[in-house]
């Protein structure tokens, strides 16, 4: 069990580990319903705390949640993501330099870069 983490918050996080596919909130609750956990509040309230801690990455296209592979994530808000239009298949893209670019990139615009979302659509190798 992760460190800190309710049992709502640990059962949300196993199912989204378990999935080779991101998961929507109705999904997980379908997937968890039998553990004790009934409704979509719930489901949402443990999806708040994991991202808040980077233990999970909201797709926002996908209106779907990831857990985090990277165990040496430091990224809570900003992501970075592959994703491809066959499969579905999510891959986090782990560049902390883009970080760097999107601030420099926006400093020209004189823009002050807090944040980002990014999702690149293409095929993955299996698929293209």
């Amino acid at each position: 069990m992760e460190k800190n983490l309710t049992n709502n918050q640990q059962i949300v996080l196993n199912s989204l580990e378990k999935s080779d596919q991101p998961l929507g909130a109705y999904s997980i609750l379908f997937n968890i319903q039998k553990k004790g956990i009934k409704s979509p509040q719930q489901v949402y309230r443990a999806l708040d705390k994991l991202i808040e801690i980077g233990a999970v990455h909201k797709i926002e296209s996908l209106n779907s949640y990831i857990a985090c592979k990277n165990k040496n994530c430091n990224i809570k808000k900003s992501t970075s993501f592959l994703i491809c239009e066959k499969c579905k298949n999510v891959s986090e893209i782990n560049d902390n330099n883009l970080t760097d670019e999107f601030s420099k990139l926006t400093k020209k615009s004189d823009f002050k870069y807090a944040t980002h979302n990014l999702e690149i659509f293409g095929f993955c190798k299996g698929c293209h």
